[in-house]
């Protein structure tokens, strides 16, 4: 049976806007309206054009621009209670947008005309129709949203169904229904969505929040009862628990469900795309996304790992490439000799092929971890560890010592702190000091001004996360103590990790696998010829 094709509306620069943390420049939106564009995205909602001047700016500057796909709306509401249409300054402001596409809600919640709008149900009606007709006839292409379509369905089925019949006689070309409080299950979803499309012609759609955490799969349930449009944001940010994740629905409905929706070569692009809206509003991927996350396709234990390696659907319910994401291959004291021979290919070091070589590595590993050492996050520090069992390791700097100092100077003056640091590099002795937000930036900016004259690509390398684990808090300040560090040179990232009972000489430890890292994978990269 041929699967009818679905719309995908991203909203994530409206309704993922009002996510908790979530914010976008008038140029972010701008630049990530453009990569939509580019995805695929078929509808993208670029703001409430009557709430704010930086929506405005957002809907004059896209004009400029040479959209290949995707069709941008502006969004806002019916007009209000007893005002004319051609009056209501929110209404005025959807035309001023100057989007081919236009998106209104409407309540269909009694509950809301009564306690919300305080008007009546004749006059809530018409609000609808009036907006609708109004919008059409200035030759837009216009969506309703019918707002808590699903609680005011259960609340009372005839007045929920009756304002889609009033919206359809206005000319709406397309119903959104909508699971505004996002509290409804998957079979309420199916059936409101069944009498909804036994009551209209109009085209349907779905616009599901994650309150009950099923936005998902309310919106699939929607699809499987004939909705053509879905409607989400990129990683499912949005209001309270946020919106349909498009992360997860789009390979849904493209690789699970079979419905035309985004293309093959675009959809591999996928992870990217939700790694530059993480970036975008400066909050960290989640690893445990499906489809996209770091851990999706990872495998830790032996002998899963070493079923993957002979047949990855063992235990991959898709090709990872076909999202953009990659098989990770996890390493702790849990993992066989596969594990490692995969891991170290996966790595780069193809030279650690032999079964005597995985094991001997396997023991440092264990023997690591028993100590407190986590590889897991680190894939670096165990690409160092590689090396170093391999007797391939290089050094490119010794330590001679470090000191760090931390001073107050006064209950209401801030913390000072100040790392000197002297090394042994190339023959040479250097000796800086540097100050630092705290101790570890201190110290990390002692040691990259220390070696940028011998090794000036560390100059790109960021430190971009940092994270302190207790190992034995019985022992209290004595401790021990994991330090997770990642990296960055604005291409790749990289983690690290050191562990010691002196926080400070944790830090050291991954500060100096990071930078070695870097250095290391220059020196590599030279050597190939990649200049």
């Amino acid at each position: 049976m041929k699967k009818h094709r679905i719309s995908i509306y991203d909203t994530t620069l409206r309704d993922g806007a009002q996510g908790e943390g979530v914010s976008f420049s008038a140029m972010g939106k701008l630049m990530l309206a453009k990569r939509l564009d580019a995805f695929g995205a078929d509808y993208i909602e670029g703001g409430f054009p009557g709430s704010n001047p930086k929506d405005m700016e957002f809907f004059s500057a896209i004009k400029k621009e040479n959209l290949s796909h995707s069709r941008i709306v502006a969004f806002g509401s019916t007009r209000r209670a007893r005002t004319k249409v051609k009056a209501d300054p929110y209404v005025r402001s959807l035309l001023d947008a100057g989007t081919p596409t236009v998106a209104v809600f409407g309540k269909t919640w009694k509950l809301h005309v009564r306690d919300v709008l305080r008007t009546s149900v004749k006059e809530n009606l018409a609000m609808i129709s009036d907006t609708v007709g109004y919008l059409k006839d200035k030759g837009k292409e216009v969506f309703f949203d019918a707002e808590h379509y699903f609680d005011g369905y259960k609340d009372d089925p005839e007045f929920a169904l009756k304002v889609l019949e009033t919206v359809e006689a206005a000319g709406a070309d397309c119903i959104i229904l909508c699971d505004t409080n996002g509290g409804s299950l998957p079979e309420e979803v199916n059936e409101f969505t069944m009498a909804a499309a036994g009551r209209v012609e109009t085209p349907l759609g779905i616009h599901a929040h994650n309150d009950g955490g099923l936005a998902v799969a309310n919106t699939l349930s929607a699809v499987r009862a004939g909705v053509v449009q879905v409607q989400g944001t990129m990683n499912g940010y949005g209001e309270r628990c946020g919106n349909a994740n498009l992360c997860t629905v789009i390979p849904a409905l493209k690789l699970k469900m079979g419905h035309p929706c985004i293309h093959a070569r675009k959809l591999a692009r996928l992870r990217d795309l939700s790694l530059f809206v993480d970036d975008m509003i400066n909050l960290r991927p989640d690893s445990r996304a499906p489809y996209v996350g770091r851990s999706a396709f990872a495998h830790k234990g032996g002998p899963h790992v070493n079923a993957v390696k002979k047949n990855p659907i063992t235990f991959e319910h898709i090709q990872p490439e076909k999202v953009g994401n990659k098989r990770n291959t996890l390493i702790s004291e849990l993992s066989g000799g596969s594990s490692v021979l995969l891991k170290a290919v996966e790595l780069g070091a193809s030279g650690a092929t032999s079964k005597e070589e995985a094991r001997e590595i396997l023991n440092n590993l264990k023997a690591l971890e028993h100590k407190g050492y986590a590889f897991e996050a680190a894939d670096a520090s165990f690409r160092i560890l590689i090396q170093k069992v391999l007797k391939k390791h290089k050094s490119f700097f010794d330590l001679d010592g470090f000191r760090v100092i931390v001073e107050k100077r006064g209950k209401d003056q801030p913390c000072i702190s100040e790392a000197t640091l002297k090394l042994r590099v190339k023959g040479d002795i250097e000796q800086t000091v540097a100050e630092g937000d705290g101790p570890v930036n201190a110290l990390d900016s002692a040691l990259r001004k220390a070696l940028v004259r011998f090794y000036p690509e560390i100059s790109k390398v960021q430190l971009t996360d940092f994270r302190v684990r207790i190992l034995d808090p019985e022992d209290a300040t004595a401790a021990t103590t994991r330090v997770l560090i990642e990296s960055s040179d604005g291409d790749d990232r990289w983690g690290t990790v050191g562990v010691s009972e002196n926080i400070i000489e944790a830090s050291w430890e991954a500060l100096v696998d990071s930078v070695e890292y870097k250095l290391f994978k220059e020196e590599e990269r030279k050597g190939s010829g990649e200049d």
